[in-house]
C-alpha cells in the first residue's frame, strides 16, 4: 500500500538541567534552605547526582507529584490518524497541542496518505480498504480543483487521514498519559505512539523514564483495576495482580473487614478533624 502513513515521534526538547530543577522542586517543600540557596549548592557541586537522582527517585515513590509539573518535554508527532488525535486531546492538564489543521492545508494528491490498521490486513480486506480512500483522495482532489475551499473539501476526509502534533507536556501529565495508554486495553495507534514518547524520554533522562509504565506497573498502581475478565485477556496479568485479588486477602487476613464507605464515616472524620 503506497499511500500507507507511517508515525514518527522525536523529543524536540526538554527542560534544561531536569532532574536539578525536579530536586530543587521537591528540596523546597522538605528543606530550611530557599531554592536560590539549594540551587547553589547543585551549582557548586556540593550535591553530586547520584544523591540528586536516588533523592527524586525516593520522592516519586511517595506520590507527591506536584514537581513533576515542572520538568517539560516538547514533542514532534507526525503521520497519526485523526482517530488517534481525537483520543489525544483528551489530555488537558499539564499538555498544550498544535496540530496540523485540515482547513488550512490543502493537501495533494500524491502527498495524502492514510493510516491503516493492520486487522484491515489479518482480515483480508487491505485491498478494499486501499480502493475506497484512493477514491476519496480523488474526489478530495476534484473537489478542491472544483473552487470548493479546503474547509469543505475536509468534509470527505476519513479518521484514517493523517496529522501532525506539535505537543509540550509536563512529566506529571506524560505519567498519567501512560498510565491509561500504555494499557493493553488502549487503542493500539494511541499505545504505540507512547511507547515511542516513553522511548525518546528514556533515551535522554533514564533515571525517571522508568516511572513511566502503564498503571498496574510496580512504579505506579502496581495492580489492575480494570474489569477481570479484561484482566484475564491481558499478558500482563500473570505478573500483575487484579484488584478483587487484594480485596480478597485484606477479607482473609486484614484485622477488619472491607465494606463500602457511607456518610456515618465521612461524619467521623469530619467530627475527628473538627470540619
Amino acid at each position: 500500500m503506497e499511500n500507507q502513513a507511517h508515525i514518527e515521534v522525536r523529543l524536540l526538547d526538554y527542560a534544561q538541567s531536569p532532574l536539578e530543577k525536579l530536586y530543587t522542586a521537591f528540596r523546597t517543600c522538605y528543606s530550611s534552605d530557599s531554592p536560590i540557596e539549594i540551587w547553589e549548592k547543585i551549582e557548586a557541586k556540593k550535591i553530586d547526582h547520584n544523591r540528586i537522582r536516588e533523592f527524586i527517585g525516593e520522592r516519586l515513590k511517595t506520590g507527591h507529584a506536584s514537581p513533576l509539573e515542572q520538568v517539560v518535554f516538547w514533542f514532534g508527532i507526525a503521520n497519526v490518524s485523526r482517530s488517534l488525535s481525537h483520543q489525544f486531546v483528551r489530555h488537558r492538564i499539564g499538555i498544550s497541542f498544535e496540530q496540523q489543521s485540515q482547513r488550512y492545508v490543502k493537501f495533494k494528491k500524491d502527498k495524502l496518505a492514510f493510516v491503516m490498521p493492520q486487522s484491515w490486513k489479518r482480515a483480508g480486506l487491505e485491498n478494499d480498504f486501499d480502493e475506497l480512500l484512493t477514491k476519496t483522495s480523488d474526489l478530495y482532489t476534484k473537489a478542491l480543483a472544483a473552487g470548493i475551499p479546503a474547509e469543505d473539501a475536509r468534509f470527505v476526509l476519513p479518521n484514517a487521514a493523517p496529522t501532525n502534533f506539535h505537543v509540550m507536556v509536563n512529566f506529571a501529565e506524560m505519567l498519567h498519559i501512560c498510565d491509561l495508554r500504555l494499557c493493553v486495553r488502549a487503542q493500539w495507534e494511541i499505545r504505540k505512539m507512547v511507547a515511542l514518547m516513553r522511548a525518546e524520554i528514556k533515551r535522554v533522562l533514564p533515571e525517571i523514564a522508568i516511572f513511566l509504565q502503564p498503571k498496574c506497573g510496580e512504579n505506579r498502581m502496581g495492580y489492575c483495576d480494570e474489569s477481570l475478565a479484561d484482566w484475564e485477556k491481558c499478558p500482563l496479568g500473570k505478573v500483575r495482580p487484579h484488584k478483587s485479588s487484594l480485596f480478597e486477602l485484606y477479607e482473609k487476613h486484614g484485622t477488619r473487614k472491607a465494606k463500602a464507605l457511607s456518610e456515618t464515616e465521612f461524619r467521623a472524620v469530619e467530627e475527628k478533624e473538627q470540619l
